[in-house]
């Protein structure tokens, strides 16, 4: 705005009006306070070292710097920024929004311009002049919002990094075994952010897509702590209808696994089995691009990262398959594992693999030659089970040397 208007105001009238301004600057700030303390009385209004409002301070500085602006013919009067950016700043740090803040200076520029216009009236300048003089009013107003938003912005950073920093200090302690007063002092940190301690929790470890990724939006009560190279996620509750979908979807793109549901004392337990699944993740044992459910990979979690267990029994109760060459060992060790795992005969074995029922009965005499009748032990039955679908799940060779 070029206020050419109000540079015609004759010096004289000018120096009056800011003369009268000045010295009624206490009074109109008091006037203001006494309004806002009326229509906001909710609003906490700090007092500084004096025991004086701060919102009385600031209102009568913001007054002052706008009035001797003007008489020194300053066409844009600058905002005082300290006490602007501390009223915002207490808005952040207890959690408000702006809008009340907003509502008061527009308040308090409605109440200043009134007075005055009754000076400009009083010292008689003309309207082109105070219209001008409105049009700076506002946009000092559009001048204290912006230092309130630097402040509140400033507040609000450093409110997040401190949740942050207790959140991670209750993820800290949720994943530690429970000894002594844990309990209370688990309750004491979980109060200070407002986590309410649920009854069961599942516990997941989270794989970046890319070094800078934006943390997923997983929503209200489910804590996240993304300090970590491999991120960590808590969910309380997590049989809760709908979690499953919402976690699904939040972390669409993500790698990681979340582990079983446990109660809130047993969280170290969740983490190891997610912990486990990560790792095979990372050996491409365990798909990427989702979030597994531990709970729904319960096969390749018992026996893959039993490895050395397996091999150690596959060439044990494999061992007759070790005179074999490699195709004829595979083929036999696929009929077996189906044999065992199809209930009835040569017919059902070769449905479940694709072949000539002929060929399934020959294959089953093989077996059977192999074995003798260790094949009918049970619990021979069941090792082997276990090391054909640990093998079959790793894509390793049958032969039980190998």
């Amino acid at each position: 705005m070029t206020p050419r208007a109000w540079q015609e105001v004759p010096r004289s009238k000018v120096e009056r009006f800011s003369s009268i301004a000045l010295a009624e600057a206490p009074e109109i700030a008091q006037k203001i306070l006494t309004e806002i303390r009326q229509d906001y009385p909710y609003l906490q209004l700090v007092e500084d070292e004096s025991g004086e409002p701060m919102a009385l301070v600031g209102i009568r500085r913001a007054i002052e710097g706008f009035v001797r602006h003007l008489a020194s013919g300053a066409a844009d009067p600058r905002v005082p920024p300290e006490v602007f950016q501390e009223f915002g700043r207490g808005e952040g740090l207890h959690g408000r929004s702006l809008d009340s803040l907003q509502a008061v200076y527009r308040l308090g520029v409605r109440l200043t311009w009134r007075r005055f216009a009754e000076i400009g009236q009083q010292v008689d300048i003309a309207a082109p002049a105070m219209y001008e003089l409105a049009e700076s009013g506002f946009e000092y107003l559009d001048g204290l919002v912006e230092q309130s938003v630097l402040g509140y912005a400033e507040a609000a950073a450093r409110r997040a990094s401190e949740r942050l920093r207790l959140q991670r200090q209750l993820i800290d302690l949720l994943l530690v075994e429970p000894r002594g007063d844990s309990a209370r002092t688990l309750a004491e940190r979980a109060a200070r952010v407002g986590w309410e301690l649920p009854e069961t929790i599942a516990v997941g470890v989270l794989m970046r897509p890319a070094r800078e990724a934006v943390a997923p939006a997983v929503g209200q009560g489910i804590l996240l702590e993304m300090e970590s190279e491999q991120p960590r996620i808590v969910i309380p509750d997590p049989e809760t209808a709908g979690r499953a979908d919402t976690l699904r979807r939040a972390t669409a793109g993500w790698s990681g696994a979340i582990g079983p549901s446990v109660p809130l004392a047993a969280a170290a337990t969740s983490l190891r089995w997610a912990e486990t699944a990560v790792q095979l993740i990372k050996k491409n044992l365990l798909p990427q691009g989702e979030v597994l459910h531990c709970t729904e990979r319960t096969e390749e979690l018992v026996l893959l990262p039993s490895r050395e267990l397996i091999d150690a029994a596959a060439r044990r109760c494999l061992a007759p398959l070790d005179g074999l060459g490699p195709t004829a060992a595979k083929r036999l060790a696929e009929t077996l594992l189906a044999w065992i795992e199809t209930p009835g005969g040569a017919p059902e074995v070769a449905q479940r693999l694709g072949i000539h029922p002929q060929t399934a009965r020959y294959r089953l005499r093989q077996i059977r030659e192999l074995w003798g009748d260790a094949i009918d032990d049970p619990d021979q039955r069941f090792e082997m089970l276990l090391v054909l679908r640990s093998q079959r799940l790793r894509g390793a060779p049958a032969q039980g040397t190998q």
